[in-house]
């Protein structure tokens, strides 16, 4: 049975601020063949999404804002906000059947990897970027209506690194870090404006609980680009976000897939009080508790690679129960996926991750 939704439990384990009563539930997204399943109808409302998060046991609704809906086509069907951009050199689709609920071939974006829509200067001074001010907050105000109290919501953000790669393509981005650095940073001051003004528009509305900021920029063996260019271009956006959300008293979750362990002093410096979801083949989460646990709380780290995706049942809720010996001790730690629940994810396993962690997960900690 799943337990009423109170977003004090999250926000004392992101704060580090004890031991709640219970580990709780957290994931970034879940994908809508796993929501439908569960539900047993479409999400086509986001009544029919808040439904689906507070019924499934997370305290929390996420919703995603600001350039991450203009550059990240996961269906095909997304209207950008970029106008006048061919989404196509921003996403490269490809049909397969990816989904283990729904029987039927669809089209899914992947990151495009060669020369993106920004090849120089010329292409950057022709796209009508757009207005933070002008965007659609108002489903921060709406999806209110549909939790209940003591429920919270948080607002998906971040995106500056990955906006720049998706725009100018990755190994475009990386061939102008050489041969024209001043482009580079031209691209990244424009997203990090619009993603900053973004930000400060949905704290200031009193409207969301926490921030998760996705922004990958590892992979398995390390970063994609140096620390450096990191430290140059991405981190001092972040860092600005983080003095107000720590003024605000508000969780501010960063999320990247990969290997992380170079960058996680530079993700404390930023004042991200919460690091998700630690890839298992990239990073060892118990490492990470042993060093930062007193910095960062933690979220995920449920392997994607076999037990999620093509284990059982059973090797899922050994999995949580072997996490939350090791992690929830002290406070600090949330079950979640490995990265996100994705449409090749069982709802049977989705289902055991969810009830190991009711079962398992009640303090003190006795397994």
């Amino acid at each position: 049975m799943s337990p009423s939704p109170d977003f004090q439990y999250i926000k004392k384990v992101l704060l580090l601020q004890g031991e709640p009563d219970r580990v709780p539930i957290m994931e970034q997204s879940v994908d809508r063949d796993v929501k439908k399943a569960f539900i047993g109808r479409p999400i086509q409302t986001l009544e029919d999404e808040a439904e689906f998060w507070i019924s499934a046991g997370y305290d929390y609704v996420p919703l995603i804002m600001g350039m991450r809906t203009s550059v990240r086509i996961a269906t095909g069907n997304v209207q950008s906000q970029l106008r006048g951009i061919d989404l196509s050199k921003v996403n490269r689709m490809a049909k397969a059947r990816y989904s283990v609920v729904e029987d039927e071939e669809r089209e899914r974006g992947w990151a495009e990897e060669g020369t993106g829509i920004i090849a120089g200067h010329a292409e950057f001074d022709s796209i009508e970027w757009p207005d933070p001010d002008a965007m659609d907050y108002s489903p921060l105000e709406e999806v209110r209506r549909y939790i209940p109290k003591g429920a919270g919501v948080i607002a998906s953000i971040g995106y500056i690194y990955a906006t720049v790669s998706r725009l100018m393509g990755f190994q475009n981005m990386c061939e102008k870090m050489v041969e024209e650095p001043d482009l580079v940073a031209r691209v990244f001051d424009r997203v990090g404006q619009i993603q900053m003004r973004i930000f400060e528009n949905v704290v200031n509305s009193g409207l969301a609980d926490a921030t998760w900021n996705p922004d990958d920029v590892a992979y398995v063996n390390g970063t994609m680009v140096s620390p450096r260019i990191l430290r140059q271009h991405l981190w001092p956006w972040y860092k600005e976000m983080g003095r107000i959300s720590r003024e605000r008293g508000m969780p501010f979750i960063y999320h990247s897939d990969g290997k992380v362990d170079q960058i996680l002093d530079d993700i404390v410096d930023c004042g991200f009080t919460t690091l998700h979801p630690i890839e298992p083949k990239a990073t060892d989460i118990v490492w990470v508790k042993e060093k930062y646990g007193d910095r960062l709380s933690l979220i995920g780290n449920i392997d994607l690679a076999y037990t999620l995706t093509r284990g059982t049942p059973e090797e899922v809720e050994e999995e949580v129960k072997e996490r939350i010996s090791k992690l929830a001790p002290g406070g600090g730690y949330a079950v979640g996926s490995a990265n996100s629940v994705t449409e090749y994810v069982p709802l049977a396993n989705f289902n055991a991750m969810r009830e190991a962690t009711f079962k398992y997960g009640k303090y003190p900690i006795q397994v």
